[in-house]
């Protein structure tokens, strides 16, 4: 039986959809790209005509029109909470690019609306869609490492353009949001809510106003403790270690793998190291792909709407505990 392609609008031209996201589209036909919008047509134009779709002018344009029935939201951090809100009450699908928002209220006003309006809501961290992800869930699983007490994990990448909207205070730019997200992440993801910080730092360029580092350390009910670190301007680093009561994970390129990139997973074990080798895999087209299934199941379960609310929360508290410098 064929399935009917999931008709999706592109909200905001921007340069990581054209460059990740839209590429990766392209090798699922369960999903068919049919607008893209843009502040000016000119540079809709340019995406349409590369990627497929009809170049729209404005976002309120694409929202309104009937042969949308999901966008993706990859815009600034400080426009998904309003852009998202519109596009759920408009009754589209949202397939919303981290950080979900800002603060915890907007993440649950998102997550309400999306409740409301019968619509899926889904947070664009790509990762949690790669294999490799999904072998160290299992080993967890299985007992491979004993329970899971403490987490390293660090995200950093090269200095930034000065244009770089990352570097505008104005859209809620810094690295926190941008790069400390996904370690904080991983965090919830591997060790489990709750979790709270018992401390964080954030280096603020005074060029740009905006955090281009930082730390945080977080701890669970159960004294799990998680050490993580993030940063504009360094050599790049993707990067967690999982140590438990009876051996240790250890993965490298953990968030950003690209489709040709073979994994391996470091399993330390009773004095024994053990390396899994994964085949190459597209984290962007298995996102597409889990987006289209969940639409299409109606699924969106209780737990994954914790999940999204504990972790907003979550990264605001960093923000707001940190000692800035």
């Amino acid at each position: 039986m064929t399935t009917t392609p999931l008709r999706l609008g592109l909200l905001g031209c921007a340069d990581f959809a054209r460059a990740k996201m839209l590429p990766g589209l392209a090798h699922v036909p369960e999903v068919r790209l049919t607008a893209c919008a843009a502040r000016e047509r000119a540079k809709a134009e340019v995406y349409a005509a590369q990627f497929g779709g009809e170049a729209v002018e404005g976002y309120a344009a694409l929202l309104g029109r009937e042969d949308v029935d999901a966008v993706y939201v990859p815009l600034p951090n400080s426009l998904h909470h309003p852009w998202a809100l519109q596009a759920l009450k408009a009754g589209k699908h949202v397939l919303l690019e981290k950080p979900l928002t800002p603060t915890g209220a907007e993440a649950a006003e998102l997550v309400a609306a999306a409740r409301t309006h019968g619509v899926q809501l889904m947070e664009n961290f790509l990762f949690l869609q790669h294999t490799q992800t999904r072998a160290v869930l299992d080993l967890i699983a299985a007992g491979g490492i004993g329970t899971p007490r403490m987490l390293h994990s660090s995200f950093g990448v090269p200095p930034r353009e000065r244009e770089d909207i990352r570097l505008d205070p104005a859209l809620a730019g810094g690295a926190l949001l941008d790069l400390g997200t996904y370690p904080v992440r991983a965090a919830g993801l591997l060790l489990g809510h709750p979790l709270r910080p018992l401390g964080a730092t954030l280096h603020i360029d005074p060029a740009t106003g905006v955090d281009t580092r930082g730390g945080a350390l977080l701890t669970g009910p159960q004294g799990e403790l998680a050490q993580l670190s993030f940063a504009f301007g360094v050599s790049y680093r993707s990067y967690y270690e999982l140590w438990g009561t009876e051996g240790r994970i250890v993965v490298e390129r953990a968030f950003t793998a690209p489709p040709d990139h073979r994994p391996r997973v470091t399993v330390e074990r009773g004095g024994r190291s053990e390396e899994l080798g994964l085949a190459a895999y597209d984290q962007y087209a298995a996102t597409w792909r889990e987006f289209a299934r969940r639409i299409r199941t109606g699924e969106q379960p209780a737990a994954y709407e914790s999940e999204l609310l504990a972790h907003a929360a979550l990264l605001e508290e960093i923000g707001r505990v940190a000692e800035r410098h």
